[in-house]
């Protein structure tokens, strides 16, 4: 089971840490956008796109990296005193009650909406956009299977937490 936990834990590590390199090219483009406007009177509607996208990509795919190192915004009045038997239940049933019932839902309510997209490989609606809007919304898909991924892992070594701490 450790062998699975961990194979399915490095495809999250490795989609954060993929992912966390558009952080740097938004900064960047963002930086050129300015002064192309500003010093060059020259305006880019592909380029300020291009930064919504990436910023949609960090949020969307980071997702996963951000739970398997514990970093997402939680509300833990009760959790933080809690024993560490309790935080694996917890942790277990979170997972199951909450997260897959939840990443299940966005992937079947998008899944007509992303196909739609794909079907007339959705571009941009402003002149001079950017194509592939379709490839975007595909992270609607991507989002919640990379998340299902982790809690998957998570589940498990909640799972052998709780049986190695009971036995």
């Amino acid at each position: 089971m450790l062998s699975i936990i961990n194979k399915l834990e490095q495809i999250s590590e490795l989609s954060g840490r993929l992912i966390a390199w558009l952080t740097l090219f938004i900064v960047l483009i963002t930086f050129m956008v300015v002064v192309l406007r500003y010093m060059f009177d020259i305006g880019s509607i592909a380029l300020q796109e291009s930064i919504s996208y990436m910023h949609a990509l960090v949020f969307m795919l980071g997702a996963a990296y951000t739970l398997k190192h514990d970093s997402h915004v939680r509300v833990d009045i009760f959790y933080r005193k809690m024993s560490i038997i309790k935080k694996a239940w917890v942790d277990l049933l979170g997972t199951l009650l909450l997260l897959f019932p939840v990443c299940l839902f966005i992937m079947f309510s998008s899944w007509e909406y992303v196909l739609t997209s794909w079907s007339q490989l959705e571009e941009s609606g402003e002149a001079g956009g950017l194509a592939f809007v379709y490839v975007i919304k595909t992270t609607l898909l991507v989002m919640p299977l990379l998340l299902m991924f982790q809690g998957a892992a998570l589940a498990l070594k909640s799972l052998l937490l709780i049986k190695n701490m009971e036995s």
